[in-house]
């Protein structure tokens, strides 16, 4: 019998998988690519929403760059996992050589191939409309896209691990909805109603649009959506390794 690949192989290997099956999953891709360019072009054509001050396509790219990352990290790994959790491929590949953390290293290695995927498209189409991003700032927004990717797929492994298939399916939509309408990717937190502002920049979505939006246009610091981003990381990696279920 032959021996067990290294683990790093292992794990390379499932990246690899989870990174074709996302690029060729066609709902994965309409609100994954397909939407987030639409919301571009949208906002860079068009004169509401008030983005607030400064050039509207410098404000508009960064905010479609974070509900891209959300489209990968959380809807698609939430939907993803809960039906693979459903038809026992995640209990069948928890008990092989690979082990549940060689599983979660290959979906958070996709999941940032994606991004990445994500963030050359998105970003080539909005230098073709005119973008001029703060270059300076790039290594704060990569680090935010970093932590928001992590944030965002521990909220939906939680969401995965304690809801049947279908509930995932439906929340997971949903959230994505009202996120994109007032959770502050597209629409800057200080453009919400002054009762909300405040408590969504202390959500995961908030920080990093607002953050990007920082680090991309110089409209503001990155200090604090850094940290929201890192504790709301933090918080869910330590639940998730107590609440999460292998099987229904």
């Amino acid at each position: 019998m032959s021996a067990a690949a290294p683990p790093a192989t292992r794990v390379r290997a499932q990246a690899a998988f989870e990174t074709r099956t996302l690029l060729t999953n066609g709902e994965q891709l309409l609100v994954s690519v397909l939407l987030p360019a639409l919301a571009l072009v949208g906002l860079a054509t068009a004169s509401v929403p008030d983005l607030g001050s400064g050039r509207r396509i410098d404000l508009a790219v960064p905010g479609v760059l974070a509900l891209a990352v959300v489209s990968t990290a959380f809807t698609g790994q939430a939907i993803a996992t809960g039906f693979d959790r459903r038809y026992g491929l995640l209990r069948l590949l928890g008990v092989t050589p690979l082990g549940p953390r060689g599983l979660l290293a290959g979906k958070a290695v996709a999941v940032l191939s994606v991004i990445a995927v994500q963030t050359v498209l998105l970003g080539g189409l909005g230098l073709a409309l005119g973008w001029r991003p703060h270059w300076s700032g790039l290594p704060a927004a990569l680090l935010l896209m970093v932590l928001g990717a992590w944030a965002f797929v521990g909220i939906a492994l939680l969401l995965a691990a304690r809801l049947r298939s279908e509930g995932v399916l439906a929340l997971a939509n949903l959230i994505w909805v009202l996120l994109l309408l007032g959770g502050g990717l597209i629409l800057p937190t200080d453009r919400l109603p002054a009762a909300v502002r405040g408590v969504v920049r202390l959500l995961p979505s908030g920080a990093l649009g607002d953050g990007l939006r920082a680090a991309l246009a110089g409209s503001g610091s990155v200090w604090l959506p850094l940290l929201v981003l890192l504790v709301w990381s933090l918080a869910c990696s330590v639940v998730l390794s107590h609440v999460f279920r292998w099987t229904d």
